[in-house]
């Protein structure tokens, strides 16, 4: 029998990376004489990787980028970013515990993730979190990304599970978007990096912590798909 898998986004979902991330933003932005980015700016910029996260605090301060600055600030972004793997990142509240239950329970988990593979894994490991994930995919492992389906279900093959026994976990209009768009059912976290309200996006449900993705939640909504 197949195995079910829950794929989780990372940034936001699993790991808040938020203060590791504006450091890193504002490290960039600071190369552009852009004033810095808060807290609360930065959740409209994120969910899409660095380039895109770059290009709209840029178009906040009414700033065109041509092709060679965006290159150059990314790389600034990123490789600041990089030297400080993990930084101020944790995982959120419950997150051990729930790897813990779904895994003792025999569920695959992966990571579905549009930020670069490289620094995904590096975070994971420098967090002691990298063995109980069967496949790390970022936005570079594939030809295609969120909110393309095929990010998600090609990380649920490269996992060894099957999408018709599957559940996403996400923070964003992308995550949610995605799982629709494979016909995956997907729970919502509400505390991470959107300005929207998620349950805006219309989940299959929403919790406001990890304690409230039960193994019952899971099998409900794996099930409720009808695959």
């Amino acid at each position: 029998m197949t195995r079910p898998i829950i794929v989780f986004d990372l940034d936001g979902t699993l790991i808040d990376t938020a203060p590791d991330l504006l450091d890193s933003l504002n490290h960039s932005l600071a190369a552009s004489e852009l004033v810095a980015v808060d807290e609360a700016g930065f959740k409209r910029f994120v969910g899409h990787g660095g380039r895109v996260m770059i290009e709209r605090a840029h178009a906040a301060q009414q700033r065109s980028l041509a092709v060679e600055e965006h290159d150059r600030l990314l790389k600034l972004f990123l490789d600041h970013y990089t030297d400080n793997i993990p930084g101020k990142s944790r995982p959120y509240p419950g997150v051990v515990e729930t790897i813990a239950r779904f895994e003792a329970a025999g569920y695959l988990l992966a990571v579905c993730t549009n930020k670069y593979e490289a620094n995904s894994v590096a975070l994971i490991e420098a967090l002691g979190l990298a063995k109980h994930f069967a496949a790390i995919c970022g936005q570079d492992t594939f030809a295609f990304r969120k909110p393309d389906p095929r990010h998600l279900t090609e990380t649920i093959v490269l996992a060894g599970g099957d999408p018709h026994h599957a559940l996403m976990v996400g923070d964003s209009q992308t995550d949610i978007d995605t799982a629709k768009a494979a016909g995956i059912p997907v729970v919502a976290v509400d505390f991470g990096y959107t300005d929207r309200h998620v349950r805006e996006f219309e989940p299959s449900a929403v919790i406001s912590h990890f304690d409230a993705l039960t193994l019952g939640l899971a099998e409900r909504l794996i099930a409720a798909a009808g695959h």
